[in-house]
């Protein structure tokens, strides 16, 4: 029932773009709420991990969004940077840019030292992606929300909180995926205790003996 329930919730927050024309309020308001509510982290740190994201493409945008292809991934306050830029000294002042920003607890700096990326790489990255994070959902070894995929230039990096069976089951699948250049491992490694802790408990319906008709008069 989990692994179906993942999949559904993860096939819905990929379909959320295309579905801009067909109320896009609804549809993101439940799949978001839904995902929100099975995360390890607190609601609080979400918002914080949304807020450093915009607050850090901004900032960088506005200086370098011509010479540079960047992206921001925050997880539990620990900003991802991933792209390419022309040279060590633009690479070292967009990760002092993103360092300052509100609640950055921490920067892996994965910026590459080359010309940007054509538009075929970057469809191929979010095709590796979307494999990836079907087989975690198909290997049915650990709940696919609390590991992050983020893939660039064929290197696939995964981010959360998880115990360290989900972390080696993650790694594996994303070893093992077609396309795949290279796995960077930046996920937390929780006690297990503290993982189950962390994790919801999502209400279970049991099932009610039908009540009988009233009798008619």
């Amino acid at each position: 029932m989990k692994r179906f329930l993942a999949t559904g919730l993860l096939l819905g927050a990929a379909l959320l773009p295309t579905l801009q024309g067909c109320l896009p309020m609804v549809a993101a308001g439940a799949t978001g709420g839904a995902l929100a509510t099975m995360d390890r982290r607190s609601l609080g740190t979400q918002t914080d991990d949304e807020t450093i994201e915009w607050k850090a493409s901004a900032r960088v945008n506005e200086k370098f969004s011509e010479t540079s292809h960047t992206n921001f991934t925050s997880y539990n306050r620990k900003v991802l940077i991933t792209g390419e830029v022309a040279s060590e000294t633009i690479k070292a002042e967009i990760e002092r840019i993103v360092s300052g920003v509100p609640q950055v607890q921490g920067v892996y700096n994965e910026l590459a030292i080359g010309p940007v990326t054509s538009f075929s790489t970057r469809s191929n990255d979010s095709y590796i992606t979307t494999r990836v994070k079907s087989r975690f959902v198909d290997s049915g070894k650990f709940n696919a929300i609390h590991v992050k995929v983020v893939t660039e230039a064929g290197i696939v990096y995964l981010l959360g909180l998880v115990t360290q069976r989900e972390a080696d089951s993650a790694i594996q699948v994303a070893r093992t995926t077609s396309d795949v250049k290279k796995v960077v491992t930046l996920l937390e490694v929780l006690p297990d205790t503290k993982a189950r802790e962390l994790d919801v408990n999502l209400p279970t319906t049991s099932k009610q003996p039908p009540k009988p008709a009233a009798a008619g008069g």
